[in-house]
């Protein structure tokens, strides 16, 4: 019996699946600034997601030598730093700088809420 017919591609029913492997949506580079705890995300789409390095607890301890050593893995869905171990999604830097962005709008007092979501 050849099942091959019967195989229909099916949109998947996450939001951020969506964006990586039907839209396409990549990373293009990064600007990380420590002294600013920055890290902008340039995507092929010529949009930036802003985050903060100390949401990320390796990349808030590493060294600017360090952070200076990172990678775009899988044709830009990823990026690792070799030296520090790491290697972070795209669709997680996207729905933690979301959720974060979410909690710090929320906090009345405006406290300093370090690594939110991670």
């Amino acid at each position: 019996m050849n099942t091959s017919n019967n195989i229909k591609n099916k949109r998947s029913k996450d939001a951020f699946d969506r964006l990586l492997f039907e839209q396409k949506l990549r990373a293009k580079t990064l600007v990380i600034d420590k002294d600013l705890d920055l890290l902008l995300i340039v995507f092929n789409t010529g949009n930036i997601l802003k985050a903060h390095l100390s949401d990320y607890p390796k990349l808030k301890k590493a060294t600017k030598e360090e952070l200076k050593g990172w990678r775009l893995i899988k044709n830009g869905i990823g990026v690792r730093w070799e030296s520090l171990d790491e290697d972070l999604s795209i669709k997680g830097f996207i729905k933690t700088a979301a959720l974060n962005q979410a909690l710090r709008s929320l906090d009345p007092h405006n406290n300093n809420l370090d690594n939110l979501a991670v």
